[in-house]
């Protein structure tokens, strides 16, 4: 099929209404999804969920390699399969469901650039402290990584990805980092986002936007991960207004009609996340 016929294939999927049967797709739960890839996924379910938007969330053992750039989570809406954050939002804002229309130009302009700080700062750190601490990727991300997977399968494929990831961090200059100096990162992004946020509900004031389910994904899968150390964490919870912020979405758009919390994520042991945790 040609690039046009693509296009006008793509045009007229986006104009359909968004199905009931809508399913995102990411790694299993209880064994295998790295920290990382459960932020990246809560922040996908909270933006549908602010849009209003159903998806059903399954898990399959081969997600990381369904997905057509690789990355999840990803979701499956009739014949279109989006992956990413970025295209869903472009994806929903084609079929007329956007988070961000109330914005000028200049508060779109700064949303971009706070979406650009937090995955620069807190992803690349997530990235770093699963795959570049040694404690970590040994205790935590290589065994959870391979788990489905047969030896000596399982031994290539985690040893492989702590390759991919280790060379990324290098290309961006963060090979060189110390955990301390990651920690630092994650402490002056938090902090530029507490300042942005203040007082108000969200960060544009009374209504969600795209950066609010970006920022809730990555702060509440850190603060309800737990790690060979808890540092991360703790240099979030050194901002109130954020952890207010968590609670505040996680009770508007992650609990069910009887007023009970919908569990995001259950834990069975380290490196997995439960709303049980304190946040």
């Amino acid at each position: 099929m040609s690039l046009a016929a693509d296009a006008f294939v793509s045009q007229l999927a986006a104009a359909e209404p968004w199905p009931e049967n809508a399913t995102l797709y990411q790694p299993l739960k209880e064994d295998q999804i790295l920290l990382s890839d459960c932020a990246s996924s809560l922040a996908v379910q909270a933006y549908l969920r602010m849009c209003g938007l159903p998806v059903e969330v399954v898990c399959r053992v081969n997600a990381e390699y369904m997905s057509p750039s690789g990355k999840i989570p990803f979701i499956h809406v009739g014949n279109q399969v989006v992956s990413e954050l970025g295209p869903i939002v472009q994806f929903t804002k084609a079929k007329g469901h956007s988070l961000s229309d109330g914005l000028d130009d200049v508060q779109r302009a700064e949303m971009k650039a706070y979406m650009e700080l937090v995955n620069n700062m807190l992803l690349t750190a997530e990235l770093y402290v699963q795959w570049c601490d040694d404690a970590t990727a040994a205790e935590i991300s290589r065994p959870r990584y391979s788990s489905p997977y047969s030896w000596p399968l399982s031994n290539i494929l985690a040893y492989q990805k702590q390759w991919e990831v280790r060379r990324k961090m290098n290309a961006i200059g963060w090979g060189g980092k110390t955990l301390e100096q990651v920690y630092e990162d994650v402490s002056q992004c938090c902090q530029a986002l507490s300042q942005r946020l203040g007082t108000q509900p969200y960060f544009f004031n009374k209504q969600p936007t795209e950066l609010d389910a970006l920022v809730f994904g990555h702060l509440f899968t850190i603060l309800t991960t737990r790690l060979t150390s808890s540092e991360l964490a703790e240099r979030i919870k050194s901002y109130s207004n954020l952890l207010s912020f968590c609670r505040r979405i996680e009770q508007s758009y992650f609990e069910d009609k009887k007023g009970v919390i919908v569990p995001l994520i259950k834990r069975s042991r380290r490196g997995h996340s439960s709303t049980n945790q304190e946040v």
